[in-house]
């Protein structure tokens, strides 16, 4: 199989098959090869969206032990990172919301772990929904839900959520893979748009472990697609596994957007890196409050990087940013 075939079919807007995105995988990340990949990919990426990336920010409503015992995740209950819950009041919530608004994000994600109450996840989302300016796109990221529960995303004032099959799902947590897709299907159903990422990618992961999951991300025809590796998180047991290189998340985030039909604009990578934005990708998130793959309460004080760092970054790579709502949620023009 050549490499240089495979990209004359991605020029030519052709779909690639699975054994095609394994030789792609399985190129060494600093071969000539390779950067043409991500020099495909960014060809895409800038094309398809007139070289202006998108800035999205995220809020965490909480921060707790959790039951899901993601093993890559630093709220994983039984790795001990943090062992009390904590919560955002409504007010401090809309606060955190309103400043993304402000600093020009292109939508606000509110975020909790998988046993939030969720009434009162409605309940402030509402608050939040209210507290900004009506074309603000605003997207959950939450656990699995039902098709009526869904609907009263939508209802709250949700566009879209985010939503993945992570990698090892069901292995790597006590989350069940049928029940990932199953809520998919529901969020799409009850009108939301769902964006999702190949995640989390560790030095484990085989090319057609990824594969399949660029495939499975593509069959979805999402908001957008993406790669972001495994950051790992300090005495946990996943961590010693490692971590990949920037420069193979970025080929994995090249590969993926190859994998992705054209009528998805959107090509995401965390956490926001240049060799990312080289490599095709054209969303970062800018992140407050709880993260996962930090060991800070505010990861604002921590990992989390701001709007303004994620545009310089985009710059530093050659793009220009998108002013105004998302338009892979659909909302901007």
């Amino acid at each position: 199989m050549d490499s240089h075939d495979i990209l004359k079919k991605s020029k030519d807007g052709m779909t690639l098959s699975r054994a095609e995105l394994i030789h792609l995988l399985g190129l060494r990340p600093d071969s000539p090869e390779a950067y043409l990949v991500m020099a495909e990919a960014n060809r895409i990426s800038k094309e398809l969206t007139g070289n202006r990336a998108e800035v999205h920010a995220q809020l965490a409503l909480n921060l707790a032990p959790c039951p899901a015992d993601c093993k890559f995740c630093s709220f994983a209950r039984s790795e001990g990172v943090f062992k009390e819950e904590t919560r955002l009041t409504p007010q401090q919530a809309v606060a955190y919301a309103r400043r993304f608004e402000a600093d020009g994000a292109n939508a606000v994600f509110v975020m909790t772990t998988a046993t939030y109450p969720f009434e009162l996840f409605l309940e402030i989302s509402r608050e939040i929904r209210a507290g900004l300016q009506p074309e603000t796109v605003l997207i959950a990221n939450v656990g699995d839900q039902s098709l009526a529960k869904a609907r009263k995303l939508k209802d709250a004032g949700f566009t879209g959520v985010y939503h993945a099959l992570r990698l090892r799902e069901g292995i790597d947590s006590t989350l069940s893979p049928r029940q990932r897709r199953q809520s998919i299907r529901n969020f799409q159903e009850a009108g939301l748009v769902v964006g999702t990422c190949v995640e989390p990618v560790g030095p484990e992961h085989t090319d057609e472990e990824l594969a399949d999951m660029i495939l499975f991300t593509a069959s979805l025809i999402p908001a957008y697609s993406g790669a972001a590796r495994r950051i790992p998180i300090p005495g946990t047991k996943m961590a010693r596994l490692g971590t990949i290189s920037e420069l193979r998340m970025a080929q994995i985030v090249a590969v993926t957007r190859l994998g992705m039909p054209r009528t998805v604009a959107g090509n995401c990578t965390h956490e926001p890196c240049t060799l990312g934005a080289v490599a095709g990708a054209n969303l970062f998130w800018a992140e407050a409050g709880a993260n996962p793959r930090d060991v800070k309460e505010k990861t604002e004080e921590g990992r989390g990087e701001t709007v303004a760092s994620c545009r310089a970054i985009f710059a530093e790579s050659g793009w220009d940013t998108w002013e105004g709502p998302s338009r892979y949620y659909g909302a901007g023009g």
